[in-house]
């Protein structure tokens, strides 16, 4: 009898995917493009190869974790040998903008548009979270009282322990490299300041006093994309964030963010979210449970 591969809970309002966690063997499941409407986190045991997510590229190899925000087009491709675990959780499950100062994911493993979607595990992380994972599989497998309360409590524990990896991880590298050039620094928080209103790469490089080929190579060789993708991301993360938790109408929306054209707005949106603002907000958005 071959084991269970695949744990899955169907939210029963909405009939859609609340929750899943599937063991893969292969990268058949990867290797065409995933963009979803449920965060997705991954547990690399056995394999590498390479990940393109959003409009980078990254190696990996085993004893990783990814993560990857509701709507983020990733893909991987396995050089041989390649298992681990899927993690699905739809934001009706559990939303991590609500849930923010709980668990503190957002921004470290979800939405953080200058850090790879990955981390590196030693021996004793993977085998915590394998733990984890496995504990939340136990449950799902248990209808008695509580079974989602129990569930949320093992997913808040997960995200909060993957959390301090990575942080931990970000503060040995920048520890152990040489000091972040002061430019990134300026770049991050012109970015962080101005992306509502400015838009373009030149933008930045008139405000950082700094050719925009010098800066767009900068943010090439340190954050592994183009300015004008950083700046995309960006913008796409604040709409994202809008369309969830809020009622108000896509035009306002995109005003907020500096286009006047809201038409011109949900055609940037779809060309980098690869879906519209609407349908976004239909299949994702916290505000339709309140309508």
């Amino acid at each position: 009898m071959t084991a269970q591969t695949a744990f899955t809970l169907i939210n029963p309002q909405t009939k859609a995917l609340a929750f899943k966690i599937f063991a893969f063997e292969d990268d058949s499941y990867f290797n065409q493009q995933k963009n979803y409407n449920y965060y997705s986190m991954i547990l690399v045991i056995k394999g590498k190869g390479r990940l393109k997510a959003d409009f980078s590229e990254y190696e990996f190899k085993e004893n990783s974790l990814m993560t990857f925000s509701i709507y983020q087009p990733y893909m991987i491709k396995a050089e041989g040998e390649f298992n681990g675990l899927l993690i699905n959780f739809h934001p009706d499950f559990f939303c991590i903008h609500k849930h923010h100062n709980e668990v503190a994911c957002n921004g470290v493993l979800f939405n953080n548009i200058y850090e790879s979607p990955q981390v590196q595990l030693k021996e004793t992380e993977m085998e915590l979270l394998t733990t984890l994972v496995n504990q939340l599989k136990a449950e799902m497998q248990n209808t008695a009282v509580a079974q989602y309360e129990l569930m949320i409590a093992y997913l808040k524990i997960f995200l909060i322990n993957a959390s301090r990896i990575k942080i931990g991880t970000q503060l040995l590298k920048a520890s152990s490299t040489e000091k972040e050039p002061f430019i990134l620094k300026t770049l991050k928080d012109a970015i962080e300041e101005h992306y509502k209103s400015k838009h373009s790469a030149s933008d930045y490089a008139d405000l950082l006093n700094i050719s925009a080929k010098a800066l767009n190579r900068i943010s090439k060789t340190h954050f592994n994309k183009t300015l004008s993708n950083l700046i995309a991301e960006r913008i796409i993360i604040e709409a994202k964030r809008e369309l969830y938790l809020t009622e108000k109408p896509v035009k306002t929306i995109a005003y907020e963010l500096g286009f006047n054209d809201e038409f011109y707005f949900s055609r940037f949106f779809k060309s980098n979210a690869e879906i519209s603002p609407q349908i976004y907000r239909d299949t994702v958005g916290f505000a339709r449970a309140n309508a």
